[in-house]
């Protein structure tokens, strides 16, 4: 490996904008490695900051830890990422972000008829939730969190 295909830890933090623990705790919890010098520093690859960028944007997305590591697995180790590597990542994870955006949109509409369970207003309260059909179904703002109201 050259030594122009290698940063230093500060010089990764610098180019991701990401500071030295945070590399580290990626590091930890294995999204990333880098090799060692002979004298035990860390070393990443150039190729490293696609992937931090990657763990960035993720976690943006609401991506958890585990799944952002079960995506990064699907990556060589052996050479660097290619734009189809990361296309076929980001085919990988779109079925979720879909099924996000509906969740988010539904919540957001649903949000225009009440605030909570779908049963806060008084005058609204005996036609949209008769005897709290919506507290039977559970605690929390049922409405908000995906049960349909009756109809």
């Amino acid at each position: 490996m050259r030594a122009d295909d290698v940063m230093l830890i500060g010089d990764m933090a610098a180019r991701t904008g990401l500071s030295v623990s945070a590399i580290r705790f990626y590091e930890a919890k294995g999204l990333i490695a880098p090799v060692r010098s002979p004298g035990g520093q860390r070393r990443f690859r150039r190729a490293d900051i696609r992937r931090l960028s990657f763990i960035r944007i993720a976690q943006q997305l609401g991506l958890s830890i585990e799944a952002i590591a079960a995506e990064l697995a699907k990556l060589p180790s052996a050479r660097t990422p290619t734009a189809e590597d990361w296309a076929r990542i980001s085919r990988s994870i779109r079925a979720s972000l879909d099924a996000q955006i509906l969740s988010l949109t539904q919540m957001r509409n649903r949000l225009d008829g009440c605030i909570g369970c779908g049963c806060l207003s008084l005058k609204k309260c005996a036609l949209y939730n008769v005897k709290d059909a919506a507290g039977a179904k559970g605690a929390g703002p049922r409405y908000l969190l995906g049960d349909d109201p009756p109809d």
